[in-house]
């Protein structure tokens, strides 16, 4: 195991400096299968999520800190050393060159790609799935798997179309989450969603012009059911032919004089209105999973 009293990294030249470098990039990100997951958040579920299903190999490759940060999140390199993972101090220059960040917070670690194969996500049964289609912005992505975290939605898939959710910004905006729940890529829309429905999930896609409400769908509990909510690209939202592929399409409504809501926020909304109505007497979440 490698400690940290190894000479400090001080060279931006430095191979492996380099070669972390090179991660900001969606092709050579593709090519290693590795990424990038900057600040302590981060860093500490990379951590704790250990091996990966099947293999020897942890999540985590190294751990990059300043020895500022190395002081501050003792326990996190506490953690990263029980798990036998190297250490390697840097300087805040250094940290800056690796991290995408304006204003690093000292620590970041270099990750294997840790997504699953959609036939897993299958097998599991899912009750609740977010489905990103056409999502292109890498903040929006991250911020609506850390909300399909916190909904206790059991996977996320992002279809071919949609942004790379080992972009640096979608990993920071997933704020760990990314690290908590599965979730599968590249798949086509409507694979995912005949696939999906071959499991016993109904498909929703959330689009501003449906013709049913979100009310509606709580009123007459249909959402008990399980679930996926198929999520659009943050100008257009889902194309006509996207639309037509879900069981429904259910808009939120708006009561007040806004004229919509953005994507994140209309995520939020649908994916806890589906978790309380799974949650409530009679919703699947109170009846044994085999359904």
């Amino acid at each position: 195991m490698q400690s940290t009293d190894t000479p400090l990294l001080t060279s931006l030249r430095s191979p492996r400096v380099v070669a972390a470098r090179r991660l900001a990039k969606r092709n050579q990100r593709s090519k290693e299968r590795r990424f990038l997951a900057e600040g302590p958040q981060a860093v500490r579920e990379a951590v704790a999520y250990g091996r990966l299903p099947g293999s020897s190999e942890h999540a985590v490759v190294e751990v990059y800190l300043t020895p500022q940060a190395l002081e501050r999140h003792a326990d996190i390199a506490d953690a990263a050393r029980a798990a036998g993972l190297p250490l390697l101090t840097a300087t805040e220059e250094v940290i800056a060159e690796i991290c995408d960040t304006v204003t690093p917070q000292g620590i970041v670690a270099l990750c294997r790609f840790i997504d699953t194969p959609f036939e897993e996500v299958l097998k599991a049964r899912p009750r609740l799935v977010a489905v990103l289609a056409h999502v292109r912005d890498p903040g929006n992505a991250g911020t609506v798997l850390r909300t399909a975290d916190a909904a206790g939605a059991d996977a996320v898939v992002l279809t071919d179309a949609s942004v790379d959710l080992y972009n640096p910004k979608a990993v920071r905006a997933s704020v760990g989450s990314l690290f908590h729940l599965p979730f599968a890529t590249g798949v086509p829309v409507a694979e995912a969603v005949a696939r999906l429905r071959e499991t016993g999930v109904r498909v929703l896609a959330a689009d501003g012009a449906g013709e049913r409400d979100l009310d509606q769908e709580l009123d007459e509990g249909t959402l008990g059911a399980p679930g996926a909510w198929v999520f659009g690209n943050e100008a257009w939202g889902l194309p006509e032919e996207t639309r037509a592929l879900a069981d429904e399409v259910v808009r939120v409504p708006i009561h007040g004089h806004a004229e919509s809501l953005n994507l994140a926020t209309a995520a939020a909304v649908c994916l806890y209105a589906s978790a309380r109505a799974q949650r409530s007497p009679g919703g699947c979440r109170t009846q044994p999973q085999g359904r």
